[in-house]
């Protein structure tokens, strides 16, 4: 933290000296000012002006061309305007270079103040010492996970208020087995973070789990308000694929399992809940040969793709067409994702598992899915403007042998 504090020190000089620098050249500036005005003509030419002008009305006057009221008239003109033009240019004296020196140094001591304290409210410093702490453990010769933990609790004692303390300290209370701790942190960052479905349903697994695997009213309240939020989320399906398990209801296993699978990005959780689902369907009868049979016949999407006749004159021969599946909830991996030319259009393609783009998100993991039809000029696989597309929503996962489904790419990306 004195890193910190001496960059902020260095960053505040360049401000500080900006602030004194008028100060230094006050006296200088004061100097011009005053020759200036010593050396200013203005009021001189005004009067030789107003001398001319009352020569020539008195000439007038002698020659007879105005009479004398018409020559006081104009005279009383000539000297209201001289009366008006040096008046316009009388100044105020110069006060010293001095002056108001005082409110500088006020108001650089006001912006020292106000910076470190908009720091402290707006800034994270308590991140920092956070992450200085870790480090600290981490590089220690002693590290484990118990100083680790003892480390955290003393940030968590001085800065209670830090959702990033608490969620890093949860976890390390989950994996030692201390459950009521663990249950506790987590319940104070919901307090700071609120009700996201993501911290309820790991606050839900480990009640459950602390229960010894049993489904308190407390936790099957949480489990409700998370599937109310997200009905897709994934580590409360996947307790409730264990609870079906525990019972002997193994195809309900397997499908919270499925639908836990297709909201995972933790490749290790997705692999184990794939040996719990071979499990529950060998449980069920069901042999590996045949489990691999039913995933190959029964996980498949037939798509038939076509070009609005509008957007043709837009498609090159050589541009790509990607065909897609995802699933409908998300914007994750694609589930099944196949190529091809847009001179092939139109086309019809099966989506199936083969097709997927990793084992962590297979088109056999999901129930229905939304297809995607993209024309890319780029072939790059992220969306570009000036992209052609169509899609279809909620379209059932089923075999091979199905109709397809048509996707009309009707639509140019902004």
């Amino acid at each position: 933290m004195t890193t910190l504090w001496l960059a902020f020190a260095l960053l505040l000089l360049p401000a500080l000296w900006l602030m004194v620098r008028p100060l230094r050249l006050a006296g200088r500036l004061r100097d011009t000012q005053a020759t200036y005005e010593a050396d200013d003509m203005t009021a001189r030419q005004n009067v030789a002006i107003y001398r001319r002008r009352l020569a020539s009305l008195e000439a007038a006057r002698d020659r007879g061309d105005i009479d004398a009221a018409r020559f006081e008239e104009d005279r009383l003109e000539l000297e209201r305007n001289l009366l008006d033009d040096t008046q316009d240019i009388a100044r105020r004296p110069l006060k010293i270079a001095t002056s108001g020196r005082v409110i500088v140094p006020i108001a650089m001591l006001a912006m020292v103040i106000v910076s470190a304290a908009w720091y402290h409210q707006q800034g994270s410093e308590g991140d920092l010492s956070l992450y200085a702490t870790q480090q600290q453990v981490r590089d220690a010769p002693d590290a484990s996970t118990a100083t680790m933990i003892s480390a955290l609790e003393e940030e968590a004692a001085s800065q209670p208020d830090n959702p990033n303390v608490w969620s890093s300290l949860f976890p390390l209370y989950r994996e030692t087995g201390q459950a009521s701790e663990a249950i506790q942190a987590l319940q104070r960052l919901i307090e700071l973070e609120g009700r996201h479905p993501s911290l309820l349903a790991q606050l839900a697994q480990i009640q459950y789990f602390a229960a010894d695997r049993t489904m308190t009213e407390e936790t099957r309240a949480l489990v409700d308000e998370v599937l109310e939020e997200d009905p897709r989320e994934p580590t409360v399906l996947g307790m409730l694929g264990i609870q079906a398990f525990d019972e002997g209801r193994y195809e309900d296993a397997i499908e919270h399992w499925r639908r836990a699978i297709a909201g995972y990005d933790n490749p290790e959780a997705a692999a184990s809940l794939r040996e719990g689902i071979t499990e529950a369907q060998r449980r069920l009868g069901v042999s590996a040969s045949d489990i691999e049979a039913e995933m190959a016949e029964g996980a498949a999407v037939r798509v038939r793709a076509t070009l609005d006749e509008s957007l043709a004159d837009q498609v090159d021969d050589d541009d790509t067409v990607f065909v897609m599946a995802r699933d409908p909830e998300g914007e994750g991996t694609p589930l099944a994702v196949m190529r091809a030319r847009a001179d092939e259009l139109p086309l019809t393609v099966t989506l199936d598992d083969a097709s997927a783009m990793s084992e962590q998100a297979r088109l056999s993991d999901a129930e229905e899915v939304r297809l995607m039809v993209r024309v890319s000029a780029s072939g790059d696989a992220t969306p570009q403007a000036g992209d052609l597309f169509g899609e279809h929503d909620a379209v059932p996962v089923g075999s091979g042998d199905d109709e397809p489904v048509e996707v009309v790419i009707d639509r140019v990306f902004e």
